[in-house]
């Protein structure tokens, strides 16, 4: 009969390649070759080694189990370690009711830093030194909690290069939210260094690593490097262009009703649009200002619109 047990481990014997012994394929009954965790903690999803230590993330628990060693308890509580010949020794759950749910996809690490969700409870939690923290309580709270639970799949991936965590977000199969917008493929990150979530981002890859000092990703069965060196061009995903934009967010006084209708930024080079007679919008040669009235002889005298360049612009602006 075949049985099956989704909160136990089992290993084998060892691959001695100095004599060339392979006993990867024996199980021997005889000795303690099995380790059984609490089934309320829910299924195995993924296993992780850290130094000496493996980490079991289950669907409602994270727990660290000992390696070739067993840990003696003293009477104040604090474990002391003691040599075994167990392959695997005493479980040691993680403070927090946090898991893994479902999606082990979502695991991705630098270091000895740990990130993945847990869709059941609308988090997305880091594994450090200091324990489990939930990382979507910095400004995303709101935002992950709707989010996560109608994903189909998360996937987490490490940026090495600029130190992020890349969370992507995958809606397939789910076309609009309660007010009716239309749900969007996207991918949030993570930066230690802001110590926040930075940014969305227009990527969605379908697997990622970071080796060998690059960030590398795949999608639609094929390997593109985020980081190339003799790449000129920017913005540009998987033979897509796409521009980058910041959404600000001020509100000074917010007691007051506002009447201002100009916004005054700076920026190392403003978008130029070069000056023609013929109105970019209509593709008309009559063009007319915001009062109707027909604007003609437009030699305006000026010389720096004589050439477009890109650069900054402001898309928008929004007021109540």
């Amino acid at each position: 009969g075949e049985e099956r047990r989704a909160s136990g481990m089992i290993y084998s014997g060892i691959y001695n390649s100095s004599s060339g012994v392979n006993r990867l394929n024996q199980f021997i009954q005889a000795e303690d070759i099995t380790k059984d965790l609490n089934p309320s903690y829910g299924s195995i999803q993924r296993l992780k080694t850290r130094d000496t230590d493996v980490v079991i993330f289950t669907e409602d628990k994270v727990l660290k189990v000992t390696t070739n060693k067993d840990a003696l308890f003293n009477a104040d509580g604090n474990p002391q370690l003691m040599a075994s010949n167990k392959v695997l020794g005493t479980a040691i759950p993680f403070v927090g009711d946090y898991g893994i749910s479902q999606n082990p996809e979502s695991l991705a690490w630098d270091q000895y830093r740990l990130y993945f969700t847990d869709k059941q409870r609308g988090t997305v939690m880091r594994l450090s030194r200091d324990g489990l923290t939930p990382i979507s309580n910095v400004g995303m709270k709101t935002f992950f909690k709707n989010n996560l639970r109608k994903t189909k799949s998360l996937l987490g991936t490490f940026d090495i290069i600029s130190g992020e965590y890349n969370l992507t977000l995958d809606y397939s199969g789910i076309q609009n939210d309660e007010n009716g917008k239309q749900l969007v493929d996207k991918t949030i990150s993570f930066n230690e260094a802001a110590k926040g979530w930075v940014s969305f981002k227009s990527f969605v890859p379908t697997a990622g690593e970071s080796i060998a000092g690059k960030y590398i990703t795949t999608n639609t069965y094929k390997i593109y490097d985020h980081y190339n060196s003799d790449t000129t061009t920017y913005n540009i995903f998987y033979g897509t262009t796409y521009e980058s934009s910041i959404k600000v967010l001020f509100n000074d006084m917010p007691g007051s009703i506002k009447s201002f209708k100009t916004i005054n930024y700076e920026g190392s080079q403003s978008k130029i649009d070069k000056h023609t007679d013929v109105d970019n919008a209509t593709n008309l040669t009559t063009i007319s200002d915001v009062l109707g009235n027909t604007l003609t002889n437009l030699d305006d005298g000026q010389y720096y619109n004589l050439n477009e360049k890109k650069g900054w612009y402001v898309n928008s602006f929004e007021t109540d």
